[in-house]
């Protein structure tokens, strides 16, 4: 048992890197900001992540890319889930990740009693930072499903990704969070959702935010439990956590993308070299002459 469970650990070790690998150089990042007129020109920054061969695909009209909209959690950086947003471009996703905090925002206050306590204002300005750069992002990259998003996010950004799909139902395709603690679960079925749930006693859900057991199965519901603290759910948590949430998120994927198609991050074997058995020696034949 104490073998197999080694042998596990070391592939998981080698899928990380392969991982890891694709990420270095498979994997484009770009941050580009935008400006909002609409809201006093409110700087949206997007960190863009994508394959470089699905980008050369879709820049030449071969293919559409599948869009996945990444949101970070509160007083966090856009760029502090490049595990996550790598796990999606490597199956040729666009990754946007946009900055929904800035420097001079107002401190997010806890006010008991208020819905999702008191934070639907961040809530609403995560939405209309998500439309606004889908809607930039069309200009820069047509060739990409911006119909149907599959939205991620972790704790406020979960909240954010569920908010969004509550609203606009019919512009979602997936929907995948991170301990997000506020904003029930939709259960009307209308996509699959994946959540992962920390084991922290400073972070604890928000009654009736995650639907029972029953209702989960009706919706295409998956929950999973894991042992992480809240925290640990970003780049800075332990590689323990990454690698257990993308094995999760993996499956999760090849059951709903259908088309899409993953980088195979398994590690080759070497070629085998086969025994030709008895080789016959070359004897020059003379031309034939006309």
């Amino acid at each position: 048992m104490k073998r197999g469970i080694t042998v596990l650990l070391s592939l998981s070790v080698l899928v990380t890197g392969a991982y890891f690998t694709i990420s270095k150089w498979a994997i484009r990042h770009e941050t580009i900001t935008f400006y909002d007129p609409s809201r006093d020109n409110r700087p949206v920054a997007i960190d863009i992540a994508i394959r470089r061969d699905k980008e050369m695909q879709a820049n030449a009209g071969m293919i559409k890319l599948p869009v996945a909209v990444l949101n970070h959690g509160n007083a966090v950086k856009n760029t502090e889930y490049s595990f996550l947003a790598n796990a999606f471009a490597a199956r040729g996703y666009l990754v946007l990740s946009p900055q929904h905090d800035l420097p001079t925002d107002p401190p997010m206050v806890t006010k008991v009693g208020e819905l999702y306590v008191g934070r639907l204002p961040q809530i609403l300005r995560g939405v209309a930072n998500i439309h606004f750069a889908v809607g930039e992002m069309k200009k820069i990259q047509p060739s990409a499903d911006y119909d149907k998003l599959t939205m991620v996010g972790h704790s406020m950004g979960g909240d954010i990704s569920m908010y969004f799909a509550k609203q606009y139902p019919d512009e979602i395709k997936k929907v995948v969070t991170l301990d997000n603690l506020r904003v029930p679960f939709l259960t009307e079925g209308k996509f699959k959702i994946l959540s992962f749930r920390s084991k922290d006693p400073q972070f604890k859900t928000d009654p009736d935010v995650i639907p029972n057991e029953e209702q989960r199965e009706n919706a295409g519901i998956t929950v999973v439990q894991t042992t992480f603290q809240h925290n640990d759910m970003r780049d800075t948590g332990p590689d323990e956590a990454k690698i257990s949430i993308m094995s999760m998120l993996d499956k999760f994927l090849v059951n709903t993308d259908g088309e899409v198609a993953p980088v195979d991050t398994r590690i080759a074997p070497p070629p085998q070299i086969l025994d030709p058995g008895p080789v016959t020696p070359y004897v020059p034949v003379a031309p034939i002459q006309n």
